[in-house]
């Protein structure tokens, strides 16, 4: 089996690792061809494997108002009789007042317009579309803010995101290699304020919660992401693609990173709070 990945972000990265350990070949992109990757652009390279892959998965979040995967190898993709995939984002939902939302919700009203066109565009293609969350693992979790002095609370009552562990994801796109098309979100089941899984953080370290911040102190970027609130349905990957998260909740998936890490998390380099890249 020969696996393609558009875009070698930090979930592409975990799901190659678990598939070359499986036995898979596994080639991937990025943008300057570092390692043993091939670069994006080069377009007589990525016409070869895509010729010999058996799957293609795109973690390529959209350029402005364009998908390049798309734009550049989409067609080609569509022709070479691979299993595709994408890896979208929940974003594509918009705000749902805190309601829960499955794959049936209507895409396109919320701030990520661009994803919601690419999102359509690889169903169109016949792609497995995973619908991701707030995406967290080792390296980049609120155990790392807490530690480097990064995490703080905000001040929105009634908000609540969904998160989802890396390698549940990981197991989620794999589950999906044997599925249907569609789409599939791959979130825990416990929807959660930040603020209860920043304050869970910090006691697994033995630390006081960092303060509140007031809403308006914040980016606009980081604005925006609380403008939305929505409860991520799972229902349909455990259904349809068989699968179960390993972390069904942030408070299982924290306990596994704080026990994993070595040397002590309180000595972890500084994570990003939040990523496109997938």
């Amino acid at each position: 089996m020969r696996l393609l990945i558009f875009g070698l972000g930090y979930t592409a990265q975990a799901l190659a690792a678990r598939l070359r350990g499986a036995g898979w070949q596994v080639v991937g992109t990025t943008r300057d061809g570092r390692g043993d990757t091939i670069r994006f652009d080069d377009s007589v390279a990525l016409a070869r494997e895509i010729a010999v892959a058996t799957h293609i998965l795109s973690s390529v979040p959209p350029a402005g108002e364009i998908d390049p995967v798309l734009v550049s190898y989409g067609a080609a993709a569509a022709r070479s009789g691979a299993w595709l995939g994408y890896l979208s984002s929940t974003g594509v939902y918009g705000d749902a007042a805190g309601a829960w939302v499955d794959e049936s919700a209507p895409t396109g009203t919320g701030r990520r317009s661009a994803r919601a066109e690419a999102d359509s565009a690889w169903l169109a293609l016949g792609a497995r579309v995973f619908r991701l969350p707030g995406i967290y693992g080792p390296g980049r979790s609120p155990l790392d803010r807490v530690a480097t002095g990064a995490a703080h609370r905000v001040e929105a009552p009634g908000q609540v995101f969904s998160r989802a562990h890396v390698a549940d994801i990981v197991s989620g796109v794999i589950a999906g290699f044997d599925a249907p098309a569609g789409a599939y979100n791959l979130a825990d089941d416990l929807p959660a304020s930040q603020n209860d899984v920043i304050a869970f953080a910090a006691a697994l370290l033995g630390r006081d919660p960092p303060p509140f911040v007031p809403l308006d102190s914040l980016s606009p970027m980081a604005r925006g992401f609380y403008a939305e609130n929505r409860r991520i349905a799972n229902g349909k990957a455990k259904r349809v693609l068989g699968w179960r998260p390993a972390y069904p909740d942030y408070r299982a998936g924290l306990r596994a990173l704080k026990a994993m890490t070595s040397p002590p998390i309180t000595s972890a380099a500084p994570a990003p709070a939040s990523s496109d890249q997938r």
